[in-house]
């Protein structure tokens, strides 16, 4: 594609970008629209929505997705690869960063005060997450019916989330032949921009050969994306052996990389079971900590993934290792390798394809069905917050009213006066160090 934005002029943005993008995919989006389509004329409206569309249908964070798929569309795949790994690789690293300070530092009274602050806060944006989601999806009775039976497939039967999903699928599938009305995709509501003159990927302006669909380029690339895959993860294998943390991470990831249909917040009760329940590589506190941390970084909230592989690494090898952060640093790296792959052989191989599909319903149908899933599963990973932030020391202790409350007035920010997640964060953070001075002022 002829374009009058050099590769080098791109890349300074996407790596501006990867340091301001906070406030989750829809501020993240929000961000990328402003620049892109309003302030640039990079791409138009039009495109840039229709390239939206693509991302929201498939697995893994539409805002990466979205860098990735207009990067490789500007500058081919190497314009898409750097432009997606960009996005991410501050946030890994500050993310490394915060997590060695959690770990050394987590219990000293002033930082425990700003996490009891913090973690009702996270339980009102994961339920406000699921309330946002819900409207954007649910538009009819048959999809209501699909949330609420996966919020009680997960609570009551515990059922696992790729199972809800694969669920999810079928119905939508079955769904869009019998009662196709049900199961029409929503539009997206971006106000048209009013044209400021021609943007350099325009309305009218030609795909280039390089998103076209051929047989031969998607056998290749997927090759190539096959390869690295196999490559890090024989190097794991052969260094720690196959039962080992390590490559327990990297297998454990590549599947949760393939079920974030609905962004980070459906992954993450995935990501709970497995981390937390399964394989015990951190506690449940441990992990709204690291949803907290995700939250107040920038990047895709899909990040805790580096958290959760920091922990894992950095806990295992702390006895008898002189210095634990160099394996708390390596898993979370393998982390989010794993979680980020699948990502790019999306946009990079399957682009061009799901643009021949975009539309047909038995293609969108089912992704719908499984949207309207994730809303209730988000909903219970609410739910277990809550649990475990109200009820500190389980059902027979005391509750805990000062989170409660804490968790109210965050709600209200966010539901009534509509709030961003970093001032709720900021205030609720706020509130736990007041509370930490106060005690030590009356004691």
């Amino acid at each position: 594609m002829s374009s009058s934005v050099s590769l080098g002029e791109a890349l300074k943005f996407w790596a501006k970008l990867g340091f301001i993008s906070f406030g989750g995919p829809a501020g993240q989006i929000a961000v990328l629209h402003q620049e892109l389509v309003e302030k640039r004329r990079w791409i138009s409206e039009r495109r840039f929505l229709h390239a939206l569309n693509y991302c929201m249908v498939l697995p893994g964070p539409e805002a990466q997705q979205l860098v990735t798929y207009i990067g490789w569309l500007m500058h081919r795949s190497w314009g898409g690869i750097l432009a997606g790994t960009l996005f991410v690789l501050p946030s890994l690293l500050i993310l490394i960063g915060l997590s060695w300070v959690y770990l050394t530092y987590g219990q000293v009274p002033w930082i425990a005060a700003i996490f009891f602050g913090i973690k009702p806060a996270v339980t009102a944006i994961v339920l406000h997450a699921a309330v946002r989601i819900g409207k954007r999806t649910i538009h009819n009775q048959a999809l209501q019916w699909i949330a609420l039976g996966s919020f009680l497939a997960i609570f009551i039967l515990n059922l696992s989330f790729p199972i809800i999903v694969l669920l999810a699928a079928a119905i939508g599938y079955w769904g869009g032949k019998r009662y196709p009305e049900y199961f029409q995709q929503s539009g997206h509501n971006n106000k048209a921009v009013k044209s400021s003159g021609k943007a350099i990927i325009d309305d009218d302006t030609p795909t280039p050969a390089h998103a076209q669909f051929h047989y031969q380029k998607t056998l290749v690339h997927s090759a190539i994306a096959f390869a690295c895959w196999l490559l890090p993860m024989s190097i794991l294998i052969a260094i720690f052996d196959w039962k080992t943390l390590f490559p327990n991470l990297a297998w454990f990831f590549t599947k949760a990389a393939f079920l974030t249909f609905g962004g980070a917040y459906a992954v993450l009760p995935y990501v709970y079971q497995g981390a937390v329940d399964q394989f015990h590589w951190l506690s449940a506190n441990q992990m709204i900590d690291g949803l907290a941390l995700g939250e107040t970084t920038p990047g895709p909230l899909i990040m805790v993934v580096a958290f959760v592989g920091y922990l894992a690494g950095h806990i295992q090898h702390l006895i008898g290792n002189s210095s634990p952060f160099w394996f708390g640093a390596l898993g979370a790296v393998v982390a989010t390798w794993f979680t980020f792959l699948p990502s790019f052989f999306f946009i990079l191989v399957g682009g061009p394809l799901v643009e021949s599909t975009h539309g047909k319903m038995s293609f969108t149908a089912p992704l719908t069905a499984i949207t309207a899933a994730v809303v209730g599963v988000i909903v219970n990973l609410g739910l277990f917050f809550a649990y475990h932030v109200f009820l500190p020391h389980g059902l027979g202790g005391a509750i805990s009213w000062i989170s409660m409350l804490i968790c109210g007035l965050a709600a209200i920010a966010l539901f009534k006066f509509q709030k961003g997640v970093m001032t709720v964060l900021g205030g609720s953070a706020l509130a736990g160090l007041l509370i930490h001075f106060s005690a030590i002022l009356i004691h």
